[in-house]
């Protein structure tokens, strides 16, 4: 399974979204030592469980719901987390 379907998937089982958007940036970083680390991904994810939390704690949540994955697999991770409503 790709980098960006487990993503997906934790994300989905954690936070039941009404919307994600994961995108792949590693291309981009095509030869960079940084890429040899892991992929760059843009995540944007609108969920109930967002609602009323800061944008640190929702960021922390996501980091969360990845685990291990942050580690190996992902170099750079972009996020925007939204509760319903704010997008």
């Amino acid at each position: 399974m790709s980098t960006r379907a487990v993503i997906e998937q934790r994300l989905r089982a954690a936070f039941a979204p009404e919307k994600i958007e994961i995108r792949d940036d590693s291309a981009q970083h095509a030869g960079h030592a940084s890429a040899r680390e892991g992929g760059h991904y843009h995540v944007l994810i609108v969920a109930p469980a967002f609602a009323g939390l800061s944008p640190i704690q929702r960021h922390r949540r996501i980091y969360e719901a990845l685990g291990d994955l942050k580690l190996a697999g992902i170099h750079a991770l972009s996020l925007q987390a939204l509760a319903p409503g704010e997008h």
